[in-house]
């Protein structure tokens, strides 16, 4: 069992205010700026957003448990490159989450790596956790 850690401290209200993210238990990264424009608006300042972490976390886990997969199933990748586009609408939440991935994996055919990358949406950790998202769609490819 391993659990994780972030602490944070927020100063002002939710429209004009700012927060960090002071620490990781980890020590990985932090200081980082956090805003509710970096959730709202295109630009965002070099601040991040929960919705950032959001991806961040997604891909990565996405990307471990599809890696897994495959060499369990005798077809270990030689690389993984993924992405998880979160979008955020105020007043609603997250509405939905793009997974990308595109692989090369010897030996196998486009058909079992979008099988394997299915499984790997549906049954990541973090996938799970987001479980209640209405939409979560996922682009695998292998290249070429």
């Amino acid at each position: 069992m391993a659990e994780r850690r972030a602490d944070v401290t927020w100063t002002g209200d939710l429209m004009s205010g700012s927060g960090t993210i002071d620490s990781v238990g980890s020590g990985a990264f932090g200081p980082l700026d956090v805003s509710w424009p970096a959730r709202t608006e295109d630009a965002s300042g070099g601040k991040t957003s929960p919705e950032e972490l959001i991806a961040t976390a997604h891909a990565s886990c996405f990307s471990m448990s599809l890696a897994h997969a495959l060499a369990q199933a005798g077809t270990p990748p030689e690389r993984l490159s993924s992405s998880a586009a979160v979008t955020f609408v105020p007043g609603s939440g997250i509405t939905k989450i793009a997974l990308t991935v595109r692989g090369s994996v010897p030996d196998l055919d486009a058909d079992g790596f979008r099988a394997a990358a299915e499984d790997a949406k549906a049954n990541c950790p973090v996938s799970q956790a987001l479980a209640g998202i209405n939409e979560i769609t996922l682009d695998a490819q292998l290249d070429d």
